[in-house]
């Protein structure tokens, strides 16, 4: 089984005017298209609270490094008090989501991903030597790529959220 070392974890959070669907949109695109990371979404959730929705979402998704490394993200999006409002944006009329917006990443670094070294002790043994001697530079540069990818997605996502927030004000 792959040993996951947990290598980043940040949220942000933004209160205003961003589509959500629009949003969604973003994370996906920017995941896939800068990282390489196809996120599959493994829950969505959405309650009505009133005229209110709260919305959660989660994403898992994993790009291969190395035989040895591979990189997971996860992603959870938390979205209170949504509801569906009109702007005005120079003078016509802009339907928007209004509400709440959390937006976690989290990054794992996992090791082994594929089971080579699982199959007897010795190989259990020889995979620690591995790790201990032989790559440690290696895993350093595998962590430090993971937390600048999770750390530009999440400014990333803020700036796409201070934009339209902006914009439709």
């Amino acid at each position: 089984m792959a040993e996951e070392e947990n290598v980043y974890s940040s949220a942000v959070k933004y209160e205003g005017y961003v589509k959500f669907s629009d949003l969604y949109k973003f994370c996906y695109d920017w995941l896939n298209d800068e990282t390489g990371i196809t996120a599959k979404e493994t829950k969505y959730e959405e309650k009505l609270k009133g005229d209110t929705k709260e919305i959660k979402v989660e994403w898992v998704g994993d790009k291969k490094l190395t035989d040895y490394f591979q990189f997971k993200m996860k992603i959870n999006f938390v979205i209170r008090n949504l509801k569906k409002v009109t702007v005005k944006v120079n003078g016509v009329d802009v339907e928007t989501n209004s509400g709440n917006y959390e937006i976690k990443a989290k990054g794992l670094l996992a090791k082994d991903w594929q089971g080579k070294f699982e199959m007897t002790a010795f190989y259990k043994f020889l995979r620690s030597i591995y790790e201990k001697y032989v790559i440690p530079q290696a895993v350093e540069q595998f962590k430090d790529k993971i937390t600048g990818d999770c750390d530009e997605f999440l400014q990333q996502v803020k700036a796409y959220m201070d934009i339209e927030g902006k914009r439709l004000k």
